[in-house]
Order: structure tokens, then sequence, then C-alpha cells
């Protein structure tokens, strides 16, 4: 898996964690895919290509498969960003569900961020995404 596919596996990986699919989730996880390199310079048919190798891979052996094969694909900061992405992904349908927290902590866990940068990264995310005027 290269960087882009494995940074494409991990986004997936985050709106596909509770079991469900949602138009939602898939057209947040399709915009903020289309504005980074090198995803904004694919064809409709590669973009395809890409995610019917990354579904079947989230169909048959689960996003923990996804994750465990994309991390060592990623460079540092290329993790980092792939964290914050996640963490913005499980709230494109605005609920966090606990199979979605449980995806976010174990990621965290996995990608070997310097000691307390994942729970940073997090929270951050958390903040932003907080109805602070409720």
């Amino acid at each position: 898996m290269d960087a882009p596919e494995a940074f494409a596996a991990i986004c997936l990986a985050a709106v596909g964690c509770d079991g469900q699919l949602g138009r939602e989730e898939a057209q947040a996880l399709r915009t903020q895919l289309e504005f980074r390199s090198p995803f904004r310079d694919l064809g409709e048919q590669a973009m395809g290509d890409l995610f019917d190798g990354l579904l079947e891979i989230l169909r048959t052996d689960g996003w923990s498969a996804l994750v465990t094969g994309a991390i060592p694909a990623l460079q540092p900061h290329q993790r980092e960003t792939a964290l914050a992405l996640a963490a913005q992904l499980v709230r494109a349908d605005r609920i966090v569900q606990p199979e979605e927290t449980a995806f976010l902590q174990a990621l965290a866990s996995q990608l070997t961020l310097p000691e307390g940068r994942a729970d940073q990264i997090l929270e951050v995310i958390a903040v932003l995404h907080r109805d602070a005027l409720a």
C-alpha cells in the first residue's frame, strides 16, 4: 500500500468503523479527499477503483485490517493528519457512536505519535465540533 492509498484507507475505516457507511459520511469522505493531493488530480474512474479495493478489505477483513495495512506506509506528519481527518469524519453525521470512539482510541494508539500528540489532535477536533453556542 502506498501513502495515498493508506491515507484513504484510514479515512474509509473512520467512516465505516461503526458498520455503517451513511450518505453524509461518504460525502464527507469524498469532499475531504478531493481537496488534497494526489486525490484532487484523480479522475472519477481512478477514485472509484481506489475505493473499490479498500471497500473490499473493509467488508471482508474489517477496519482493523485497513488500519494495520495503512500505518506503515505513512510518515509521522501524514499519520497526524490522518488521525485528525479520521476524527473529523466520524463526526460527519453529527453523532459519535461508541464504536467510533473506540476506533479513534485504537487508531491513536497504533499510530505511534509522540507522547500526548494523539490526545492533542483528538481534543482539538472535539473542540472544533463542540456546539458552543447551544
